[in-house]
């Protein structure tokens, strides 16, 4: 595996009804992605509600995280801030806390120069021995890593890669090129043309559903089969939309999992709200449509191959 693994999902952080940590609930989670192919999780991210995770506990998420996987998947920490000083303290404890790899969002809100943003990177990525994938996401920082920023990143020795959630794959073809960065799709609707162009693998939200679609997409890219590639993209699409075109990623990705069993609830913190009765009936709909025209074993044989990626 590469130091973040290839078929990422970006976990949610279960709840009890009263909004704590369900630590119950997210022992079963991560059974569940291990069963179904995922190989990196990524835990305390976006995804993972981490603007409202407060004192200690991003690391207890870690640290349950990494003890439940004990070796079998890489466990990726989220620990981006607008606040260098609070970003460093965070991938700090999740080092202690077992981490493998440190995912680094760029700086929110203040909306810092793209020297603020290397300055930034660069202090975080010296304050542990973690490999640093970058999170480039400016729908919601307000800030892009720009290409010649990602280039002088990638001189860093443990600035390895790059999620991927801008969406513009010329960008992306571009560093990939100048550089040996590795780069991930963090745009569920995008992943098969990020990986026909290049990419490691995936940064999933859909994933904590159908990571075992995701690993056979995965495979059939790398064995240059796209009739099968694109008909489990086309599987996947309905989910897609249905997770996050809804409202909100971490909001359906919640009530898909409870709706399946694997987590109890699907309480989120404010300023998220549960999804409302016609939102979980869409969200029903393609969870059945997807069952009934995702039979893995009819898209072709690279499609069974959903655990272990090399």
């Amino acid at each position: 595996m590469t130091p973040f693994g290839t078929n990422l999902v970006a976990v949610v952080t279960p709840m009890d009804p009263g909004g704590a940590l369900s630590e119950p609930g997210l022992a079963s989670l991560v059974d569940h992605l291990l069963a179904t192919g995922c190989d990196g999780l990524v835990v305390g991210g976006t995804t993972g509600e981490s603007p409202t995770l407060t004192g200690t506990e991003p690391a207890r998420l870690v640290r349950a995280v990494a003890a439940r996987v004990a070796g079998r998947a890489r466990v990726i920490a989220g620990i981006g801030t607008y606040d260098t000083a609070t970003s460093i303290r965070r991938a700090r404890e999740a080092e202690a806390a077992g981490a493998d790899a440190l995912l680094l969002v760029c700086p929110y809100y203040s909306r810092p120069t793209q020297a603020g943003v290397v300055a930034h990177c660069v202090a975080v990525a010296d304050a542990t021995s973690l490999p640093v994938m970058l999170y480039d996401v400016p729908a919601r920082t307000g800030v892009a890593f720009e290409v010649p920023t990602l280039l002088e990143l990638a001189g860093h020795p443990r600035i390895q890669a790059v999620k991927d959630a801008k969406g513009d794959l010329f960008e992306a073809m571009t560093v990939m090129a100048g550089t040996s960065l590795a780069y991930y799709c963090g745009i569920d609707e995008l992943n098969l043309p990020y990986l026909a162009a290049g990419a490691r693998g995936v940064v999933s939200v859909v994933g904590n559903v159908f990571a075992d679609r995701n690993a056979a997409l995965i495979h059939a890219v790398r064995d240059g089969d796209l009739g099968t590639a694109r008909a489990i993209q086309a599987s996947l699409l309905p989910l897609a939309a249905a997770i996050m075109r809804t409202s909100q990623g971490a909001i359906m990705a919640k009530a898909a999992l409870a709706q399946r069993g694997i987590i109890p609830h699907a309480t989120v913190r404010l300023p998220l709200l549960e999804s409302p009765p016609h939102h979980l009936e869409r969200l029903r709909e393609a969870l059945a449509d997807g069952d009934a025209g995702g039979d893995l074993a009819e898209v072709g044989p690279a499609a069974v191959a959903v655990a272990a990626l090399p």
